[in-house]
């Protein structure tokens, strides 16, 4: 259950989730494009930005990294690589100091997150949003760790 309102994670998750049930292929999607909900006459509050896009709400920044290194057979240690991660910092660099509110969901039950049980405790998102493949998630979450260690002011408790 939701106790505080629905933030960037529960949205950034539940987007995530409808691409991959829907078997969104970006190459078809860029090819033709679908019809956006307000085209669709979907009610919203507010006037989409300029770009459209998460990064036209002030404070919000957004970073990517694709990898795709080699081809053949996998050789452990070796590659082929083909992996992602994006990380979405909902307060900027700030996002270490100002929380935002946050939940959580997982559409199909399957996914696997780290940190929800302190967004549900506390309702509070402190730091970025990472979304990577299943098997990355424990590299991330180390990689975020030791980011903010290194680059994050002390922590008040």
């Amino acid at each position: 259950m939701l106790r505080r309102p629905v933030a960037i994670t529960a949205l950034l998750a539940l987007t995530l989730s409808a691409a991959i049930a829907t078997g969104a292929d970006p190459a078809a999607a860029a090819a033709k494009p679908r019809p956006r909900a307000r085209d669709l006459g979907v009610p919203f509050d507010g006037t989409p930005g300029p770009l459209n896009a998460i990064t036209d709400v002030d404070g919000v920044l957004v970073g990517h990294t694709t990898l795709v290194e080699g081809s053949g057979k996998l050789v452990v240690g070796k590659g082929p690589v083909r992996t992602g991660v994006t990380a979405v910092l909902p307060r900027g660099f700030a996002s270490m100091q100002r929380f935002s509110f946050a939940g959580w969901h997982s559409q199909n039950g399957n996914g696997e997150m780290t940190g929800t049980t302190w967004v549900e405790e506390s309702g509070f998102l402190e730091g970025p949003v990472m979304i990577t493949n299943t098997h990355s998630v424990g590299v991330v979450r180390d990689a975020v760790i030791a980011w903010r260690v290194a680059h994050g002011a002390a922590d008040a408790t």
